[in-house]
């Protein structure tokens, strides 16, 4: 058992275009590309790359990775409202890492998350992230389907788990 294992080679042709301080985890080729874990977030084929903290969920069945991006629909005081964008889905016939390293990323990028019923009609989760360059933790609100978005209430949501999750000095 090595101590420390060593990323295959990821090829120059197929490397993105990776900023200053981001570095390659692990990669694994698809049948348009590759797809690429680093430090910042997963490159995807003709996609870019979505930050850890983008990504809504990320499901591994063992032969596919299946990626649900995060969409901004408004802004609103101390927080944004997101939704799920169309998910994505890769073949990775040689996966390596990436499963493990989206997976760990993801959650890592995650730290306050809590579902909340709004009455009889449906529900919202309102999450906390981290964000790379960004001080403190970036605040979202997504909200269950068919649940109206101008629920009364839901900002007091937001100001409780901020202060849930805002260390006290």
């Amino acid at each position: 058992m090595a101590l420390f294992r060593r990323v295959p080679k990821l090829p120059a042709d197929r490397r993105p275009p990776l900023e200053r301080d981001e570095r390659v985890l692990a990669w694994s080729p698809v049948a348009d590309g590759v797809v690429v874990a680093t430090t910042r977030g997963v490159w995807l084929p003709g996609r870019g790359r979505l930050g850890w903290h983008e990504i809504n969920k990320a499901v591994w069945s063992g032969r596919e990775l299946t990626v649900t991006p995060a969409e901004r629909v408004q802004e609103r005081a101390g927080y944004a409202v997101i939704a799920d964008a169309d998910v994505l889905t890769y073949l990775l016939v040689e996966p390596g890492d990436v499963p493990h390293q989206v997976r760990a990323r993801v959650t890592r990028s995650v730290a306050y998350t809590a579902h909340h019923r709004l009455g009889a009609g449906g529900g919202v989760r309102v999450a906390a992230r981290r964000v790379p360059g960004v001080d403190g933790l970036t605040w979202t609100v997504r909200f269950d389907p068919g649940t109206d978005p101008g629920h009364p209430g839901v900002d007091e949501l937001v100001a409780e788990a901020r202060a849930q999750a805002t260390p006290a000095p």
